[in-house]
């Protein structure tokens, strides 16, 4: 059975399929890529898991059915589980149009309130120790800044502002932008590594290629931005990549898999057992800061949390945590 719709499109030929639509939807809201795919793939395992029926003639007990195999037979987090919630009801309301009030209803899982994995100073200059090159800059960054991975990754050469001592993040978490500093101990490795950049972009120019890929639909306001050098990563991509969305020949970033990859041999190479990944230089900058006096108001704007309550769960360093109480056997 296909997913195609059952409206006929504007031009009179054949309706687009059911995920094609989603990601018309999605790309009309400027939801993220990665959140496109993901959202996508829970539809197409919901479709899958019952016979391949539209979703246009399921409902409650189908959803409910699907959420608890996940919980149960698949035993995935709570927030897998809020992920696949959260798709199915953009599906409903946002693509077929159809208001689902129970929807509202369907219990969402509650995700375990757990303390951050967080390395002291010693383990992060360990660790920032064996790394080299383009690796040790973007993790020291990750650390220095707070900067979540992909907001490292995305980093343009005109939003790095050394006069200022500050980087600008763009288009963070829940489409936010903010001011993280500018690592003063990174300042020559960054204007380098900007350097390389300009040189690969003229190069890039030269060879009738250099374009980047611009959010918002700037391409079309801004015509010439995409070839300009103030727009390309910091941390560009070593090839010339054909954009999945339309086609265009351009250098992305660096995918994200070189650094993980990177920070977990490091990590075992420094001999730390903590089960650290990128996103713990995050914890351990926000951690550290606190440690040392900073006002935690200050760390959840640097952090670009919505909510203090977010903040308040790197608060266990200010009284040292359980390392601070004197157990009574050491009395």
């Amino acid at each position: 059975m296909s997913y195609a719709g059952d409206v006929e499109g504007v031009t009179g030929g054949r309706p687009p399929r059911l995920l094609d639509q989603v990601r018309a939807a999605l790309r009309v809201r400027h939801y993220s890529r990665r959140t496109e795919q993901a959202y996508v793939g829970w539809i197409r395992r919901f479709i899958l898991a019952n016979g391949k029926r539209h979703p246009a003639g399921m409902g409650a007990a189908e959803v409910e059915a699907f959420l608890t195999v996940l919980a149960t037979r698949h035993e995935v987090a709570a927030g897998t589980q809020n992920q696949a919630l959260a798709a199915l009801l953009f599906l409903y309301r946002e693509v077929l149009g159809i208001d689902l009030p129970w929807m509202e209803d369907v219990v969402r899982a509650k995700r375990p309130r757990r303390i951050p994995v967080v390395l002291s100073r010693g383990e992060v200059t360990s660790l920032l120790a064996v790394l080299e090159g383009q690796a040790w800059l973007m993790a020291a960054l990750l650390y220095g800044t707070g900067m979540r991975l992909m907001e490292c990754l995305r980093l343009r050469v005109k939003d790095v502002d050394f006069a200022r001592n500050e980087i600008v993040v763009r288009d963070g978490k829940g489409g936010k932008d903010r001011r993280v500093p500018l690592p003063q101990r990174l300042r020559e490795a960054l204007q380098a590594a900007m350097e390389r950049t300009r040189v690969l972009h003229a190069g890039d120019l030269a060879q009738g290629a250099g374009e980047v890929w611009l959010p918002h639909a700037l391409a079309r306001k801004y015509p010439g931005a995409c070839r300009d050098p103030g727009w390309q990563y910091v941390f560009p991509s070593a090839r010339l990549s054909r954009d999945p969305r339309d086609g265009r020949l351009r250098r992305h970033h660096v995918d994200e898999s070189v650094l993980q990859r990177a920070v977990q041999r490091a990590r075992r190479l420094a001999g730390i057992d903590k089960p650290a990944t990128c996103h713990t230089l995050r914890h351990s900058f926000a951690t550290h800061l606190l440690e040392t006096g900073a006002d935690i108001r200050t760390v959840q704007e640097l952090l670009g949390h919505k909510d203090l309550a977010t903040t308040q769960i790197y608060t266990h360093v200010l009284n040292r945590g359980a390392g601070g109480v004197l157990s009574p056997l050491d009395h």
